[in-house]
């Protein structure tokens, strides 16, 4: 069954005659075909896939094949969507609850048919992964591992972080990569020690641990790796912080299974943590799904995420780190398919620690 099939299996239960998709990854997880956001949307009817957008896309859609999208010229997409309704007797619109108000206001105004929001009613359906998906999510997560091995290969002392980001960049892209998925994260030195700063200018020196995160997009689909390594030597206390990291980032792999739940899954990691007296320096989530986008559903599994169970094929990031002011910090971070026979880990680079230049 295709995915807009499922789409309108839903609606009779939902109560809604129809479902208008504005958001540009939902209309791609759906039709396929890459619609720039704010260029138009997508109308699901009970019997058909609307693809309502301006004459600029005109011979991309000619081109695009599909037994089940069609599409319809217009400059006003609002407009269009409200006749098609009205002329197949629609009385009830679904949305996606994220569009802005603006949207919101201009479908009050247009719509003669009620519309009713939804709350990540497509996210859902992106939760669970097909096999098509793992495999390019396998790739991306194969390039990440690539460029970290570059990253590796030309990192040195007086080199800046931002050096570093420009030059990941541009070898991830002319290896594939269509763009980041996020800005690139090199932190060294006691820029380390804050879990979301961003490449700057400063130098990278002997001494320095440097944890660098970064998501490239291949073929739709992004992966999401961290590595820490260290430039020439490390402080004795990193070197231990490293070890209750990667053995933390372990535990919970070993433990990700269909059926645990979020919390449980997050203190396979955070009590060994805790125990090892850091709790207060491991201040964010254990991870987040995965996909099209690089934060998906689940948002975050954490102490009380008692209501995210995992599910067959669900793919998400591991990424335990510990933050010491004035010292730096650690952060590791997989990402991994949960199955029936537990986790499959699509970050391969090594985890061990990592001296360069020493």
């Amino acid at each position: 069954m295709s995915r807009i099939s499922k789409l309108q299996k839903k609606f009779k239960q939902l109560y809604i005659d129809a479902f208008l998709v504005t958001n540009q990854k939902n209309i791609y997880y759906l039709t396929g075909f890459d619609l720039l956001q704010g260029d138009g949307c997508l109308l699901i009817t009970p019997e058909n896939a609307i693809i309502i957008t301006d004459d600029r896309y005109q011979l991309a859609l000619e081109e695009f094949e599909s037994d089940e999208v069609v599409a319809t010229i217009s400059r006003d997409y609002y407009g269009a969507v409200n006749k098609i309704c009205e002329g197949l007797n629609l009385s009830v619109l679904g949305y996606e609850s994220t569009i802005s108000y603006q949207l919101f206001d201009t479908l009050d105004e247009l719509m003669t048919s009620d519309i009713v929001p939804f709350d990540h009613l497509i996210e859902q359906m992106r939760l669970i992964k097909d096999s098509t998906e793992i495999a390019k999510l396998r790739e991306a997560a194969q390039l990440q591992t690539a460029g970290f091995e570059y990253a590796l290969s030309i990192v040195h002392s007086g080199m800046t972080e931002r050096e570093l980001a420009i030059k990941l960049d541009y070898w991830m892209k002319m290896h594939g990569a269509s763009s980041s998925s996020f800005p690139t994260i090199v932190a060294s030195g006691i820029n380390s020690a804050k879990s979301h700063a961003t490449a700057s200018d400063k130098e990278i020196t002997d001494g320095d641990v440097v944890t660098l995160d970064f998501g490239y997009y291949l073929n739709g689909y992004t992966a999401d790796m961290t590595r820490t390594f260290a430039v020439g030597s490390i402080d004795p206390e990193l070197r231990d912080v490293y070890e209750i990291i990667n053995e933390a980032r372990q535990q919970v792999i070993d433990m990700a299974k269909v059926g645990i739940h979020g919390n449980q899954l997050d203190a396979a990691g955070r009590s060994l943590i805790e125990e090892a007296g850091y709790g207060d320096e491991f201040n964010h989530g254990m991870g987040h799904g995965i996909g099209l986008d690089v934060h998906e559903l689940p948002a975050t599994y954490a102490p009380g995420a008692t209501k995210v169970r995992m599910k067959n094929n669900e793919v998400i990031t591991v990424e335990p780190g510990i933050y010491i002011p004035e010292i730096g910090g650690v952060r590791i971070e997989d990402d991994i398919v949960v199955t029936h026979g537990g986790a499959e880990i699509l970050t391969t680079a090594p985890t061990e620690l990592l001296i360069v230049g020493d």
